[in-house]
């Protein structure tokens, strides 16, 4: 049976509860990714694909459920333990790269791995590995402001994978660029993923983007469905 990296089960959200303005974004919705799964995650604005990401990665708890990754169940870990998972477990990408412009490329992706505990010159050396494994390696001395809207993604990419994490967490990843660009930089994620064996969770509203991925699931109405 395959590893099940990430599962999620019964989870339930409210924001505002017991008001007249409460908003029920999620109404148990369920989901396992198996470990080198990758998942689009398809939902239209507003249904709550952004609250589920974070529940899922741990920057948000449910009001009810269950969230389990690598085997461990979040719910019953204190907030250190579950700021340790987060870290070495769990990469982010965002549909804006957010990269601190202060630091060069190179800088950006070191931080995460310094924040959990490596060295300065380990971290360079798997900063260098990822961004040249991206293309990026004569761009690493370049800060965000000098680079295109697709390098800065593929920097994000590498900060995402610079822990080793065996979750890959992306909110619409390449929705903030043109098509051609999009095409080409989920080309590169998909490659990485593919050779790391890493498990994902991409939400997406291009279609041909999720139909490139291993499965299809859709979020309405607070739950998560399969796609048809």
């Amino acid at each position: 049976m395959s590893e099940t990296v990430l599962r999620l089960d019964g989870i339930q959200k409210t924001y505002n509860p017991g008001t007249v303005g409460a908003v029920h974004v999620l109404r148990g919705a369920s989901l396992p990714i198996a470990r080198g799964e990758v998942v689009a995650l398809v939902a239209p604005s507003g249904s709550g694909k952004s609250t589920l990401l974070h529940i899922a990665g741990l920057l948000d708890t449910p009001d009810k459920g269950v969230v389990e990754i690598a085997g461990q169940d979040a719910g019953r870990l204190s907030d250190r333990a579950r700021t340790a998972i987060r870290r070495a477990e769990v990469g982010f990408v965002y549909q804006f790269h957010h990269l601190l412009p202060e630091f060069s490329a190179l800088e950006n992706v070191m931080l995460p791995q310094q924040a959990n505990g490596a060295s300065a010159r380990r971290a360079r050396d798997r900063a260098m590995e990822l961004l040249s494994r991206v293309g990026l390696g004569p761009r690493a001395g370049h800060r965000p402001a000098q680079l295109s809207g697709g390098e800065a993604q593929r920097v994000a990419f590498c900060r995402a994978l610079a822990n080793a994490p065996k979750l890959l967490l992306a909110d619409e990843p390449t929705g903030n660029l043109d098509p051609a660009t999009a095409d080409q930089v989920f080309a590169v994620l998909m490659d990485i993923v593919r050779e790391t064996g890493l498990s994902a969770l991409i939400a997406t509203h291009n279609m041909e983007l999720a139909a490139r991925m291993d499965r299809v699931v859709r979020l309405a109405e607070g739950q998560v469905a399969a796609e048809g």
